[in-house]
């Protein structure tokens, strides 16, 4: 031990040698590229036309098909459920939404399960931390960024959506 140098110094300097090599280890890929710039919206398309509503969205389905998930993405190489939610809106349908899912949870007007119409947003508490968003395509489906499918359309029937359902909201009033 080097003189002036007491067993505590010596102790924290080996501690922060190891949470050195530790960090700098990381397996944690740092996304260095810019989000995906999104379009201006386009003129607002009439929500109450469902059968716009639901071609619009199924184009931009066939568009964005098996995207991966991924969190806080909001491009082609991975997007989350609220990002999608955000680009659709916006590039598609010409309404601005909030970016996060909670935010989306908030915004314009709640509806009931029964009474959803196509385009309106759907949300589901997925787990006690976390809450899952989705655009309603009638017939009891939804278009979302599933965290193990990526970009997919899937049936509101199924036990576990069921299960998980929260609220919607409309967005067009």
């Amino acid at each position: 031990m080097k003189s002036g140098s007491t067993p505590v110094t010596s102790y924290f300097l080996f501690l922060l040698t190891i949470l050195s090599i530790l960090t700098g280890c990381s397996s944690v890929q740092h996304d260095v590229t810019p989000p995906l710039a999104v379009p201006p919206p386009p003129t607002a398309i009439d929500l109450r036309n469902s059968s716009v509503v639901k071609s619009t969205l199924l184009k931009h389905y066939r568009e964005w098909h098996g995207t991966p998930y991924r969190m806080g993405g909001l491009d082609r190489r991975g997007i989350d459920c609220s990002g999608f939610t955000y680009i659709t809106f916006r590039s598609k349908l010409g309404y601005i939404l909030p970016r996060t899912t909670d935010l989306q949870a908030q915004t314009r007007r709640q509806v009931v399960r029964n009474n959803l119409r196509i385009g309106d947003l759907v949300f589901f508490k997925t787990n006690f931390y976390s809450n899952h968003v989705g655009i309603y395509l009638g017939d009891s489906e939804f278009l979302h960024a599933s965290t193990s499918k990526g970009v997919i359309i899937s049936s509101m029937k199924k036990q576990y959506w069921k299960y998980c359902y929260w609220t919607a909201r409309r967005i067009d009033t």
